[in-house]
Formats: C-alpha cells, sequence, structure tokens
C-alpha cells in the first residue's frame, strides 16, 4: 500500500438537533403533536403540564411579522437543498475515495445557549407553551371543543335499541356479540358459521348449538334501526330496506316487488343502469324497471354511514378566523385555538435543584446528563411556540390573499402557489408546505385544510388567471343547475367555461369533476 500526504479543504453545514427537531414538529398534524407532547413528558423529567393560567411573554404578530434573521434563512435552504442533513465540499487527492461527514451514530447535543448551564430563571421557559400570547385574548368567546362534542357510534345505538328486547342472556350475548363483529357501514362481513367456529373452535355441537343462536340474534338485529344493519352484502341490505318501507297502495307493492327482483340479481347491473339486460331477467317493462331503479336509489347502501361520517368529520382547527364588524372593507381576525395547544413548562423544583447542586467528581457525568435534559425540554418547549407561530404567520398571509374567499365563498377564490406566501414571509417554499398539510382552518365559511386555499391558475380572455378552486365550484354550479334528462357532458361544460372567459380543456374538466365526486354524463341521466 502506497502511503502519502494530501491537502484538503472541507466545509462542512450540518442540521443541530435543535433545527431538526423544530422542522418535525411543524409537519406534525394536531394529534401527532398531541403524541409527540405525551411521548416528551413520559421521557423527560424536567418537563411538566402547566395546569395553571401563568402570564405569557409578550410574543406574537409584532414579533413574528419581523424579516427572518439571514442565517436562519441559509441553514433552511441548507436543509431543502440536502435530505441527508449534510453537505461537503472538498479538495483532496484524486485517488483518496470520497467520505461521508454525516455521522449516524452520532449523539445528539441539546447545548443550545448556555450549554449544560442551568439558566438562571427558568421561568422564561415556564410559561403556556402556547404560542406566547398570539391573539388568543378575544372577545368572542369562540370555543372550538363544540366541534368535537360527544357522538353516538353505532354499535352503541344499537345495544341502547337491544336493551328494550325481552331476552335470554344467552340470546342477548348473541346479539350483542354479532353488534360488535359489525363493519363501520353496518354490515356483517363474516358468515354465522365462521362466527360460531371462533368460539366454539373445534366443537361441532357446540358450534351449531351458537349457529342456531346467530340466526335468530340477526333476524333481532336487522328489526332493528337504521334499517339494513345487519345485511350480508348489498342486495340484502336494499332488500330489507324495501320490505320496511310498509304496504301502500296496490301499485307501489307491485313496484316494490319488481324493485326486490332486480335486488336478487348481481350488483353490477344496478349499477351500470344496464335497463336492457335487467328487462330480460326480471321479464318486465322498460318503463317498470325504470320505476323500479328509481325506487332503488333513494335506499341507503351503507346503513351505518351517518355514524361513520361524524366520527371522521370531526377535526379540530389549528386557527380560527372570525369576522370583525364594522364599517367600510371586511375586516377579519385570525387567532389559534387554544384547544390545540399544549400548555407546558420546565419543572421549577427540579431545576431549582439541579441549578443548586452543581456536582463534582463521580457526581459531574450525572449532572452533565440532567442539564443536557433540562436544555432539552427548554428548546422543546420553544419550539413547539415557534411552530404555533409560524402557522399563525401563514394564516395570516393567507387570510389577506384569500380575502375575497371569506366575503363572497369558492367562485373568489384567487390563484394562490406556495412561493408567494414564502417569499412574503421570507420562509422556504418546502416550509409553507409542512405548515400548510394536515392544519386546518374555522372561517365563516367552514372548515377547510389551510392547502385548500393554494391553487394553480386557469387563463382567461382578459389575460389573468381564475383559480382550480373557483373552477371547481363552477363545475359544481353546472351540474347542480342541469337537466338530469339531458345531463351536460364535459365538451359541453368547457364551452361553457369559455363563454365565462376561462380557457379550460375537456380533460381538464373531466380531472376537476372525477376529483369532485361527480358521476359521469350516462350515470347522472335520470331513469325516466
Amino acid at each position: 500500500m502506497k502511503q502519502g500526504l494530501s491537502l484538503r479543504v472541507s466545509q462542512h453545514l450540518a442540521l443541530t438537533p435543535q433545527l431538526q427537531q423544530s422542522i418535525r414538529l411543524l409537519q406534525l398534524s394536531t394529534l401527532e403533536l398531541s403524541q409527540e407532547v405525551g411521548q416528551m413528558l413520559d421521557d423527560n423529567p424536567f418537563l411538566e403540564v402547566n395546569l395553571d393560567e401563568v402570564a405569557r411573554e409578550e410574543f406574537g404578530l409584532t414579533q413574528a411579522d419581523t424579516p427572518v434573521r439571514t442565517e436562519d434563512v441559509e441553514s433552511e435552504h441548507v436543509f431543502n437543498a440536502a435530505p441527508e442533513f449534510a453537505t461537503e465540499k472538498r479538495v483532496a487527492d484524486a485517488n483518496e475515495p470520497e467520505e461521508s461527514s454525516f455521522d449516524a451514530a452520532a449523539e445528539p447535543s441539546w447545548d443550545g445557549d448556555g450549554s449544560s448551564d442551568v439558566s438562571p430563571d427558568d421561568n422564561e421557559w415556564g410559561g403556556d407553551a402556547t404560542a406566547r400570547k398570539n391573539n388568543l385574548e378575544s372577545d368572542d368567546g369562540f370555543n372550538a371543543t363544540e366541534l368535537a362534542r360527544n357522538q353516538e357510534s353505532l354499535s352503541a345505538y344499537l345495544q341502547r335499541q337491544s336493551l328494550s328486547l325481552r331476552l335470554s342472556e344467552i340470546d342477548r350475548a348473541a346479539l350483542r356479540f354479532l353488534i360488535e363483529s359489525l363493519n363501520d357501514d353496518g354490515y356483517l362481513e363474516d358468515s354465522l358459521n365462521e362466527l360460531a367456529r371462533s368460539l366454539a373452535g373445534s366443537d361441532l355441537e357446540q358450534c351449531e348449538d351458537l349457529e342456531q343462536r346467530f340466526s335468530v340474534a340477526l333476524k333481532l338485529l336487522q328489526s332493528l334501526d337504521p334499517v339494513g344493519v345487519g345485511a350480508r352484502d348489498l342486495g340484502e341490505c336494499l332488500r330489507l330496506q324495501l320490505r320496511a318501507q310498509g304496504t301502500g297502495s296496490a301499485e307501489e307493492q307491485q313496484l316494490r316487488e319488481v324493485a326486490l327482483r332486480v335486488c336478487a340479481h348481481p350488483m353490477e347491473l344496478l349499477a351500470r343502469r344496464d335497463v336492457r339486460r335487467l328487462v330480460q331477467l326480471v321479464s318486465e317493462p322498460d318503463a317498470v324497471i325504470r320505476n323500479a331503479l328509481t325506487l332503488i336509489s333513494r335506499l341507503e347502501p351503507k346503513p351505518g354511514r351517518r355514524f361513520v361520517d361524524v366520527e371522521r368529520n370531526l377535526i379540530l382547527p389549528d386557527v380560527i378566523v372570525t369576522r370583525i364588524a364594522g364599517a367600510g372593507a371586511p375586516k377579519f381576525r385570525v387567532q389559534l385555538n387554544t384547544d390545540v395547544m399544549p400548555r407546558l413548562r420546565v419543572h421549577d423544583i427540579y431545576a431549582n435543584a439541579l441549578r443548586q447542586h452543581k456536582g463534582g467528581g463521580n457526581d459531574a457525568a450525572n449532572h452533565a446528563a440532567l442539564a443536557q435534559r433540562l436544555q432539552e425540554a427548554r428548546w422543546f418547549i420553544k419550539n413547539i411556540q415557534q411552530r404555533f407561530d409560524t402557522i399563525l404567520r401563514v394564516s395570516n398571509a393567507i387570510v389577506e390573499r384569500q380575502k375575497s374567499f371569506f366575503v363572497h365563498g369558492e367562485l373568489a377564490m384567487r390563484p394562490l402557489v406556495l412561493r408567494e406566501i414564502a417569499d412574503e414571509l421570507g420562509l422556504h417554499e418546502s416550509t409553507i408546505s409542512r405548515v400548510t398539510t394536515a392544519k386546518y382552518m374555522a372561517t365563516p365559511m367552514g372548515t377547510f385544510e389551510l392547502k385548500y386555499f393554494f391553487g394553480s391558475g386557469l387563463g382567461t380572455e382578459t389575460g389573468g388567471n381564475a383559480s382550480s378552486t373557483a373552477v371547481r365550484a363552477l363545475i359544481k354550479q353546472f351540474v347542480a343547475a342541469e337537466d338530469l334528462k339531458k345531463p351536460l357532458s364535459d365538451s359541453q361544460m368547457s364551452e361553457m367555461l369559455k363563454e365565462q372567459g376561462i380557457d379550460c380543456a375537456r380533460r381538464t374538466v373531466a380531472k376537476y369533476r372525477e376529483a369532485l365526486k361527480i358521476a359521469p354524463t350516462n350515470l347522472r341521466r335520470a331513469l325516466q
């Protein structure tokens, strides 16, 4: 092996653990942030929940809107340019293999300002970690927890109805077991035999007895509200609802019988509205089949839908926008939601004890480790405060640019891209992307994800741009006002948009229509 000397000049740029944590917290959703806070509370003894309302530092929009420091912008650009968190430039011997400057095994150091020394006053970190008075004081008394009021689940709703039935303990247990076996849509996916074998195992006699019990319990379950619950497939669900409609006139009963026969055939024919094939299978005239399909279309294919949707759509907003009453141009107040903001502080007793006991000799290593955990707790509180400050700054910029939306609705939405907000606030595009993902804003028009307010622009005849959100709103209006006997095609809607001065191709209309979950023309056409 040949030995030699070489001259190497290298430049290292690496993210500190503090900055890495700040970036990670920024992209977390409200639920993920809550889990992160809970984990940190378990791991770090110097961190505790602040249950008391304490005075906070004056730190809000006044300071949040100050220009970003040059070194912060540079470090941010370095991060976005180097996914591996480190870059290196070298001038070295041509035969020398390139080495990585990032040591993955290195322990993160939380030596921030002050290294391992304890801050003389831990109260500077002990305030409410709620972005420090970011327009939180409001006379409106908005309580966002009202959006998350307790809702009854499908299982609880059915269990409550079952209490009114006079059943033996065994039958009640069987009914309860079937209720707990339903999926979110209210269907019983497993067969009764499979459910019985899951309890009885290899005991055939007990399995048969359980299957009989489940058969009786299933009839009781299918008699409960909502109608159609406990069905094994879509056809059975629709048939249960048709049978529960009562008697009615002779004509209505005849139509219901035809609808029952239609539901006995493959559901693919019903989904495609294949009237010609159904006429052959059911042996009824074309007009009767169309009337039966109209009757079936009024049924609920997912009996448990209303319970599932309520649970999934409960969103706690991170930001609340309210309109300020007054004459003149409309004004809006943007404030953070206190219900989603963790209240943290440094544990005063532990911090004071560590300050008084400097440690020496054998205790020096333990003292240094504890001092590092204390510094980690301080940085965690500071990064959470910075997270909410950034969310508030971005939200204010969005509201200022989309003010017409908050007054007139979707049709007034203007084109907006991430770079516009990034340039205005002196941040990087990726930072704006992290802030607007999984963060929600409660507005007079409803609750929206921050990313909803961004959209590309489509050219207009006047040379300006129309927001894609506004175009989608126009498409919804076209479909809502169309003649169901002659629904609009994508080409027709494209021509209608051109009449409005918006240049939108047919394929773009089709893409927007599918994004809005609007069925194609043939499925929107009325059956009669």
